[in-house]
């Protein structure tokens, strides 16, 4: 453990004033903030920063460095404050253009756009979530690359959490996950400050925290979280233990300090106002002008931190070096890892592959392709819901991890799917591992949170959802997907990909492990898929393209364009052969968004703007479909919830049978 330079205590306080000022200031400038958190939290902060994380702002994604999340990211300030005075990119003008237009302090953290800020947070509960997913790729790494005089990976995760992040759902369920797997490289700080936006929280909450964390099997301590060696002492004390995730219960005041708004409700999410804080600063002899004032001093106080850890930095780049001499096939693979790196061909091995599978449903090629895939792309791990025969996501030659194992590439996430979201982004905020988390299509509800947070943060993380339509059948309504389509697409930068056979399965698989900033939808079937009737037999690389002509009018100029996806582009295939004199262009689209990227040209040359009859099958709500078929096109999509029914039945009733769509079809081009 790297030591800090010891500093004077007057000092010190200055120091953690600092912190609480330059937030509060710039809440002020910007008219809009939550100066509570950072006016409550700083005496633990401080000690987490100045003394315990390993980083090194000049190297701000060094692979073992400490993670810090501010999973209460309302009080994003806090972390400003502290990323600009310990040396990251973040200049005091930047503290002074707090939430404002391209400014890189938004009004809470996001991943990419400020240097330090290790996950997206605001939704509450989300980071909690990410720091459990960044814990266990810790224990996956160390597992896989870890050996005797070379631990490359022995990294902490610190979190501050609020009483929101503990009242949410997803907190509960990863929680309880981390507790099962003994994730002992996890402190986190609950910010127990009693008040919420309402008022004081006892108005709706009154959990045990200390007994329901004991029960998840969590190391669980209480400290006065503005007793700067209490939290100290707590941490080295959370440190100490292994086998199990600590959380540290800080009672602290919001607003501590200020004269009226001390421990009140206003404090949590309105500026304090120039009257709270002229008194605020006399209280505290802090100079009224100028506002964003460090004193002397207080940069080489929080600078002394990065400068302890620059040794263990530079022994870990050179103990780097020496493991690449020493396992040069392990070095390989941790390079090709950290890169992402796929082999040039996989494509076409993922194709051949496909082309090559008997009858079955998408689910089920999908997990064919997917184990192919694995033996390639070794940094490809997740799990599923509960549901891996389901959803047929199990790396067959790979071992599942469990407590004091991490070495396999298997994660049950037990029936956890909105917790699942959040720790297969805190995986992907990493670099080295491409995560998936499957279950069914209709539990997409459980968990989009986390999935919209994948696409705004653009992380490689892949969504499987099966059982994608009414189709699975006889589960009924509340397991049939309907709405679900629009959803996924409606959501900026996920790339949904629903294929409708082998070969396009192969493809979408393809183009998931390829997209590094985009997060993909795979929407797989339950009932069979068998393959379609391609011009050529490659012709499913038209995957990658959103959108191409499947089967075309024999003179390449129909009269009417149908657009399939998924499913139903099979028996819509067949529905052509019984359109006698009909001159019909069969589109196949797995991905409204890949097409949607597409030039012009390529766009009207699959849907040619002069055709204005157009159909859309899908067994899906017809929300949305009048972007490509018109507001006059003939949609063959299911506007209301399903029926429980075997699939034949239901393919009979809603009309997606090769004579029923003939039939609608033909009456459509009266």
């Amino acid at each position: 453990m790297s030591e800090t330079l010891t500093v004077n205590k007057n000092l010190e306080q200055l120091a953690v004033d600092t912190i609480k000022f330059l937030s509060v200031d710039a809440v002020e400038k910007a008219n809009s903030g939550h100066p509570g958190l950072p006016t409550g939290a700083m005496d633990y902060a401080f000690v987490i920063w100045n003394k315990f994380l390993r980083f090194q702002p000049k190297d701000p994604r060094w692979p073992n460095r400490d993670r810090f999340i501010l999973s209460a990211g309302h009080g994003s300030m806090l972390l400003y404050s502290l990323l600009h005075l310990t040396g990251y990119e973040v200049s005091l003008e930047d503290i002074k253009n707090f939430r404002q237009w391209r400014s890189n302090t938004p009004g809470h953290p996001e991943f990419g756009m400020t240097p330090g800020v290790e996950a997206t947070t605001g939704p509450l509960g989300q980071g909690f979530a990410n720091g459990v997913g960044m814990a266990l790729a810790a224990k996956m790494l160390a597992a896989r690359f870890n050996r005797p005089g070379f631990e490359l990976f022995n990294y902490t995760i610190y979190a501050i959490c609020s009483d929101g992040d503990m009242e949410e759902g997803i907190s509960h369920e990863a929680a309880s996950f981390a507790g099962h797997n003994g994730l002992g490289n996890i402190i986190y700080v609950y910010d127990d400050n009693h008040i919420s936006i309402g008022g004081n929280t006892n108005i709706s909450y009154s959990d045990d925290v200390q007994s329901r964390f004991e029960g998840y099997h969590w190391h669980v301590q209480k400290i006065d979280g503005h007793d700067r060696a209490a939290a100290e002492e707590a941490i080295r004390n959370a440190q100490a233990v292994t086998d199990k995730p600590s959380l540290i219960i800080a009672r602290t005041h919001i607003a501590k300090d200020a004269p009226t708004k001390h421990d009140s409700s206003a404090a949590h999410g309105e500026p304090f106002g120039d009257e709270e804080i002229a008194l605020m600063k006399d209280a505290l002899h802090w100079p009224q002008e100028p506002t964003f004032y460090v004193p002397d001093g207080v940069y080489d106080v929080f600078h002394s931190r990065p400068k302890a850890v620059e040794g263990e930095h530079s022994q870990w780049r050179n103990m780097l070096e020496r493991y690449k001499a020493e396992y040069p096939d392990l070095a390989a693979t941790y390079e090709s890892m950290q890169e992402r790196r796929l082999p040039d061909n996989l494509e076409d091995v993922l194709l051949d592959a496909g082309l090559e599978l008997d009858t079955d449903a998408t689910r089920g090629y999908g997990g064919k392709i997917m184990n192919i895939a694995a033996q390639h792309v070794p940094g490809l791990i997740g799990g599923s819901g509960d549901l891996e025969p389901s959803t047929k996501t199990l790396l067959k030659e790979s071992t599942s991890i469990a407590k004091g194992d991490f070495a396999g590439r298997n994660i049950h996430f037990g029936v956890r799917e909105h917790g699942m979201g959040g720790i297969v982004n805190g995986i992907a905020y990493g670099d080295f591992f491409i995560p998936y988390g499957a279950t069914f299509f209709c539990f997409l509800d459980y968990m989009r949170p986390s999935v919209r947070l994948s696409a705004l943060s653009h992380l490689q993380s892949i969504w499987i959802f099966t059982h994608d339509s009414i189709f699975l059948g006889e589960d009924g309504p509340t397991h049939q997907p309907v709405e679900h389509f629009a959803i996924a697409r409606a959501t900026p930068n996920l790339m949904d990909m629903r294929p409708a056979d082998a070969a396009e399965t192969a493809v979408a698989w393809a183009m998931a492990l390829e997209h590094k900033h985009t997060p993909s939808a795979l929407l797989l079937s339950r009932q069979k898929a068998p393959a379609l009737k391609y011009q050529k037999p490659r012709d499913a690389k038209g995957v990658r393209r959103g959108a191409y002509v499947l089967q075309d009018a024999p003179d390449g100029n129909p009269d009417v364009v149908i657009i399939a996806t998924g499913t139903e582009v099979y028996p819509t295939q067949a529905a052509l052969g019984l359109l006698d004199g009909v001159k019909a262009r069969l589109v196949s689209m797995p991905s409204w968004y890949l097409f949607e990227q597409q030039d012009q040209s390529y766009k009207d040359s699959v849907i040619p703007p002069s055709v204005e009859k157009r159909v859309a099958v899908e067994a899906g709500a017809s929300f949305g479909w009048e972007r490509w078929v018109g507001v006059n096109g003939l949609k063959l999509c299911v506007d209301r919830f399903g029926i429980s029914a075997p699939l034949k039945e239901l393919q009979e009733h809603f009309g997606y049978t090769p004579q029923k769509i003939a039939d609608r079809i033909r009456e459509y081009l009266k």
